[in-house]
């Protein structure tokens, strides 16, 4: 899984928002630029685990809004 760079503004849009589940259970909220090195790394804790992420990829600042929003929805 590769970001999509696209340029708004003059701003990078790279970072991803994702949930990480094992099953139907999210286990995991956060953020990553790299989705196959964030869900490599958690599958050492959760290897039944999969990342899924949520919307498309937005700036860095976004994304950090996104988290301390609890990481719920995208918008």
């Amino acid at each position: 899984m590769t970001a999509t760079l696209t340029k708004s503004h003059g701003t990078t849009k790279d970072t991803y928002c994702y949930h990480f589940k094992v099953g139907n259970r999210i286990v995991y909220r956060g953020i990553t630029s790299d989705l196959a090195r964030r869900e490599a790394e958690h599958k050492e804790r959760w290897p039944d685990g999969h990342i899924r992420p949520i919307g498309k990829p937005v700036t860095r600042e976004a994304a950090y809004d996104w988290q301390r929003r609890g990481g719920k929805s995208i918008g």
